[in-house]
């Protein structure tokens, strides 16, 4: 790889739109990080569990805010990786 193709790799690109390769990188990444987590909530504490299910409501419209899809959209999936952590947990016992 010659330098200039290093450089372009790493360099934050100044244009608008992702391409569809720096979507798939992005995909790739959330799934592993996802992935971690489940590993990491599967060997923690029930409180600590019960902490993070807490946290979810952090992001979670304040009242009286309006609420919107991606805000709530995300809590749940906080939601969901502890229900899969669980799981994890269990079919490993």
């Amino acid at each position: 790889m010659s330098d200039q193709s290093a450089v372009a790799e790493t360099s934050p690109r100044q244009s608008g739109a992702p391409t569809a390769g720096e979507w798939a990188e992005l995909k790739t990444r959330v799934i592993a990080l996802e992935t971690l987590v489940i590993a990491l909530l599967a060997t923690a504490s029930e409180s600590q569990r019960a902490l993070a299910r807490e946290m979810a409501n952090f992001i979670l419209p304040r009242p009286g805010a309006t609420h919107h899809h991606l805000t709530v959209h995300a809590a749940h999936r906080m939601g969901d990786l502890i229900d899969r952590a669980e799981r994890f947990e269990r079919s490993a016992e």
